[in-house]
């Protein structure tokens, strides 16, 4: 199926992770179906992605950006525009459960809510008057913690919470501007991140054997393709009367019976 995404311009925030991670999994996606992906990150890595996409003939631009800074974010969209004079995407990927639990000081929680939900706030004020001119869409990747809870993470639970909240807020404000605003929400995925925690366990491989147990559909993890490709038919024009939805790429992890968890699986 064309998703219709040839030269589109997607700005995707926390797209320069390790490769295998959720935004870089995505960029390449976006690539891969002819869209230009534009790459949001403080990491430098983002260069590297950013030239490996220039030579497959892919007008790429990587806009090296501390997200929790505002002036940080909208000198990057201005970048973006001078360089392209619009954009169709946005799709909000920053994420990092940083263990801000009760026990942390109030700037640490705070620096949580920056980074995981406040970025998101400013990516899209900034962009919002171009992507009133393309009548363009919105994207935000959240997570099941939002709804489940998990323990010791205020800061990433609250604000993963707020994402949800501003997803379908925005979906409201903006339909007489003909913008559409989803959510995706994940649960567990083998990410190198996933991959770096597992190991400063003790029994990493029982805790990791566990955790698939827990996810009813094939008792595996979601695999980042699995979310991409989701992502890429979400912003597509494929889905065109898709807003304010919260779409679960997760297994079944969050709304199927436990009893569909046993040994057997």
């Amino acid at each position: 199926m064309d998703l219709n995404l040839k030269d589109k311009i997607i700005v995707v925030s926390g797209s320069a992770g390790k490769q295998g991670s959720i935004g870089e999994t995505i960029i390449n996606r976006i690539a891969d179906e002819g869209g230009i992906p534009v790459l949001i990150d403080r990491n430098s890595r983002g260069f590297d992605y950013a030239e490996a996409f220039q030579k497959r003939g892919i007008n790429s631009l990587f806009v090296q950006t501390d997200v929790t800074d505002p002036v940080e974010i909208e000198n990057a969209v201005k970048k973006i525009i001078q360089k392209y004079g619009r954009i169709d995407v946005v799709i909000n990927n920053v994420g990092v459960n940083d263990g801000a639990g009760l026990d942390a000081s109030y700037e640490e929680f705070m620096d949580s809510l920056k980074l995981n939900v406040v970025s998101y706030f400013l990516l899209v004020k900034y962009a919002l008057p171009y992507l009133k001119e393309s009548k363009g869409n919105i994207l935000n990747i959240g997570s099941k913690v939002a709804l489940t809870g998990q323990g010791g993470t205020s800061g990433y639970a609250a604000a993963k919470g707020g994402v949800l909240g501003l997803t379908r807020e925005w979906a409201v404000d903006l339909i007489q501007f003909g913008i559409r605003s989803n959510a995706i929400i994940i649960a567990e995925s083998y990410t190198p991140a996933y991959e770096d925690w597992i190991k400063t366990l003790e029994d990493g491989e029982t805790v990791l054997k566990k955790i698939n147990k827990s996810i009813p559909f094939e008792s595996r993890m979601t695999k980042t393709e699995e979310i991409a490709d989701t992502s890429l038919f979400i912003i597509s024009d494929r889905s065109s009367h898709t807003t304010g939805q919260f779409v679960f790429v997760d297994g079944g992890y969050v709304h199927l019976d436990r009893a569909l968890i046993s040994d057997v699986n």
